[in-house]
């Protein structure tokens, strides 16, 4: 996913900046990087965060930085920010999102004259660089930026810096957010909108769909009015999310007990205990413990001092590493009982398959499953959820294509499972039960969920779903 924090200030920003951008670590993969803008002209530094915190590498920097004006990120891929030099003059560059579309949009700007771009160690070319390149296609800033959100086939924020303020882009389509705060003398601009609370910043308004500001130290100024379409991403409610976060006015939390509330409400079984895979199972299970007067428990401990979240690491047997030792099981609280047990999503049922095995081994008696979110049927095409390599690393697709064979990828076949209430989906659930083990599974439905986040569903993405975008 990667987040980024934004600061104009009349004082030295870099503290704000620091301290606002680690606030998003939670949503980073590999690498955090920080540029500001001050008398000395920009000063940027990046580090690898895969083994360490954010906190931790910069510590050095904070202390050396300074600048009036800055920008941060953390970034699930390239590196950035990135400093440009242009006819626009120079400026600093981060961007959050994905580009479905790189190989045309590079040959249109080789036509139009760019003459090369960097290769990252992968063979890719950083996005960043490539956005830049779009937006140094026109005569200003303004139109640079638009003319990238109508190029790029996907979604795509931008921050950029220039000596007298930073420019803030909401994606065309809202999909990720934008959080606008203020203080005497600074305002900011960052995706979690909790960032800059601790900070002194009190919440002066969201950014709409392709909307353009200026921020400077004394304000927020619209430069291109907002889209009136949106499509956010549902799972930033569901999973991405920090709970103390709010998008489009309804906190992560909120919605996620609504979701356990929810799925309470349609089910059947009475276990012992409802519990939640930490850290975003947990309040959908308090949720949905509230609703059916089961008691809420806590079986296993996540272990937070030193294991970070387990979509970290690129590499998909590290993340199924992370998420098997970081979880350390309660005996007393499991041998011999019947558990309901809620998690955010089933994406390859990997580490879910591994959690349900340790739970039989500490002794559970059963373990009811209940994610969150319905089975996920596509890979994202907007925000980087998932880089698998093939739509069939979902679980839901294999047991598709265990029950259908050949026509496991035709449309008509998918629209079938993705409703909840055909024999298809029915059967398909049961594959994915007896694949993982449980005792039970029964996914949340997708128009509970829509319901739960208690905005205009119209404006949610459920593409990873149902395949409608």
């Amino acid at each position: 996913m990667g987040g980024f924090f934004a600061v104009a200030s009349k004082e030295d920003c870099v503290f704000d900046l620091f301290f606002g951008t680690d606030y998003h670590s939670h949503l980073g993969t590999r690498r955090g990087g920080m540029a500001v803008f001050g008398e000395k002209g920009f000063d940027r530094s990046i580090h690898n965060i895969e083994n360490s915190p954010f906190r931790t590498k910069f510590e050095k920097d904070v202390n050396q930085m300074k600048g009036h004006c800055g920008i941060g990120c953390i970034s699930d891929y390239e590196p950035q920010p990135l400093l440009v030099r242009s006819h626009h003059g120079t400026y600093a560059i981060t961007t959050v999102g994905k580009v479905n579309n790189t190989d045309a949009i590079v040959e249109t700007l080789f036509k139009n004259g760019n003459s090369h771009f960097l290769e990252m160690s992968g063979g890719d070319i950083n996005t960043t660089e490539l956005v830049a390149a779009i937006i140094n296609q026109k005569e200003n800033i303004i139109e640079g930026i638009k003319y990238a959100q109508e190029l790029i086939d996907g979604s795509m924020t931008i921050l950029l810096l220039m000596s007298k303020g930073i420019y803030v882009a909401r994606d065309k389509m809202g999909r990720t957010p934008v959080a606008i705060g203020k203080k005497d003398g600074s305002v900011c601009a960052a995706f979690e909108s909790f960032s800059y609370l601790n900070l002194g910043y009190s919440n002066l308004r969201e950014l709409g769909p392709g909307e353009i500001v200026v921020i400077t130290p004394d304000s927020a100024t619209t430069l291109a009015a907002p889209g009136k379409d949106m499509k956010i991403c549902t799972f930033l409610w569901v999973y991405y999310g920090y709970p103390s976060s709010s998008y489009e006015g309804i906190s992560v939390e909120r919605m996620r007990y609504n979701c356990g509330k929810l799925m309470a409400k349609r089910d059947s079984v009475k276990p012992d205990m409802i519990a939640g895979v930490p850290d975003s199972g947990t309040a959908h299970a308090v949720g949905y413990a509230n609703e059916s007067g089961i008691p809420f428990s806590r079986p296993f401990i996540k272990y937070t001092p030193t294991w970070p979240r387990s979509f970290m690491p690129t590499i998909q047997q590290k993340r199924n590493l992370i998420a098997k030792m970081k979880l350390i099981p309660v005996h007393d609280l499991i041998e011999g009982q019947s558990m309901l047990l809620i998690d955010d999503s089933i994406v390859r049922g990997t580490q879910l398959g591994e959690t349900t095995e340790f739970l039989y081994q500490s002794g559970a008696k059963q373990v009811h499953i209940r994610p969150a979110c319905p089975p996920i049927m596509y890979g994202c095409k907007y925000l980087n959820f998932s880089r698998s390599t093939s739509e069939m690393d979902l679980i839901a697709r294999r047991m598709i294509a265990r029950l259908e064979g050949d026509k496991a990828n035709d449309e008509e076949v998918l629209n079938r499972y993705a409703d909840p209430d055909t024999k298809e989906y029915a059967a398909m659930v049961e594959e994915i039960r007896k694949e993982l083990g449980f005792t039970t599974l029964q996914f949340n439905r997708l128009d509970d969920m829509l319901a739960a986040v208690e905005i205009d569903p119209c404006k949610l993405c459920t593409y990873c779903w149902n395949g409608k975008e």
